[in-house]
């Protein structure tokens, strides 16, 4: 496998939120499109991209979000975004920017890198209206739905939470916390060990690993572990979820102090945290596609556009585009971005050749300017 990297750099921990001390990311949840969206066409280039990619910023969609997190585009092409710390809902206008609040999500309790995270819309978003949401509790971290009432006054659209699915270890630090639904209509969540290295070997414990769900919270069928909700283990911590067009699921993870990853998930597979961080001689650990020092990458969302995984980094602090053929990476990575602006959270298909691309200065490791946090609009190639 290619792992495609540049120089080491002087490597810090790469915790959940970019080591300075976890869709979407993903796949476009409830198979929505963008208002700005183009006609997909382009499936013969998506599957051999060129070596070489371009960025264009289209424009600012939003200014003003506090620690965004989660987004989810809704059927009409606006987005809902999630804040990690005041555990609110806001509904962005795609075209103006203005921001509705749906209102505050019960039983959050924000700490260090948990809080409300991802967010998700039901594959039945259209007979339904249920949003999904991955938060920690005072107790775990957990996933619940609620309906969202859109004709309710602001500040009271959504209903009551829902408890999908529980008992997910929570930490200080590495609390996972991206979900997506699958083509297959399933819900996929990524885990971290909560700092307990020793959770992520463990078959039998939700932490360190993607989990792979029903609707309604209960192992998918044809899990590879039966009557368990393990899809893959030995992962640190994984906040980007996507699937390429022949529906085959990527996942970034972040690494300790020497590799953070790019990985293409096989069900049942090892991905070898804590014994392994970066590629591995051990043939019983599945290899990442890439990997980068923990300085220039620190993933969080991943999407995937024009045949290539677009990966967001924190502490890198850049957009990374790594061409695909199959499930290998086809060429180097390309950084763009860098630095333009700061700390990179989650990245969301818009459809065609454009991504979603939300900032994360407000985080507490970040230093903010005027304007942040952010929601972009980008062309991709």
């Amino acid at each position: 496998m290619l792992a495609a990297t540049t120089l080491l750099l002087t490597a810090g921990c790469s915790s959940d939120d970019g080591g300075e001390g976890p869709a979407g990311g993903g796949a476009t949840p409830g198979g929505t499109t963008s208002k700005s969206a183009s006609s997909p066409t382009r499936q013969a280039a998506e599957e051999t991209p060129p070596a070489k990619g371009s960025v264009k910023v289209l424009r600012t969609v939003a200014t003003g979000l506090d620690t965004p997190w989660g987004l989810a585009p809704l059927p009409d092409g606006d987005l809902l975004v999630s804040s990690r710390d005041k555990a609110t809902i806001t509904r962005v206008d795609a075209e103006t920017g203005k921001k509705t609040e749906l209102g505050e999500v019960p039983g959050v309790s924000p700490a260090g890198e948990g809080g409300l995270m991802g967010l998700a819309l039901s594959p039945d978003y259209a007979s339904d209206h249920m949003v999904y949401a991955y938060f920690t509790s005072a107790s775990d971290n957990r996933i619940v739905r609620m309906l969202y009432e859109e004709k309710k006054p602001s500040g009271e659209q959504l209903g009551a939470p829902d408890t999908v699915f529980k008992g997910i270890p929570k930490g200080f630090v590495h609390n996972g916390g991206r979900i997506a639904f699958g083509p297959d209509k399933m819900l996929y969540a990524g885990t971290g060990e909560s700092g307990n290295t020793g959770l992520s070997q463990d078959k039998k414990s939700l932490g360190g690993k993607i989990l792979r769900l029903t609707p309604e919270g209960e192992p998918a069928p044809g899990n590879p572990f039966p009557g368990s909700p393990v899809y893959s283990y030995g992962h640190r911590n994984v906040q980007g979820l996507a699937w390429d067009t022949k529906q085959r699921l990527f996942a970034s993870e972040f690494g300790q102090d020497t590799w953070d990853e790019l990985n293409a998930i096989k069900p049942g597979d090892n991905y070898g945290w804590p014994e392994a961080e970066g590629k591995s001689d051990d043939s019983s650990f599945h290899n990442p596609i890439a990997q980068w020092a923990t300085d220039d990458a620190s993933p969080s969302g991943i999407a995937y556009a024009e045949g290539s995984i677009w990966m967001a980094g924190l502490k890198g602090q850049r957009l990374w585009r790594i061409p695909l053929k199959g499930t290998e990476a086809s060429a180097d990575p390309q950084s763009f971005l860098k630095g333009e602006y700061g700390r990179l959270r989650t990245v969301v298909s818009a459809g065609g050749d454009k991504l979603w691309l939300v900032t994360s200065n407000t985080d507490g490791r970040g230093n903010p300017k005027d304007g942040d946090d952010r929601i972009l609009e980008l062309q991709v190639s």
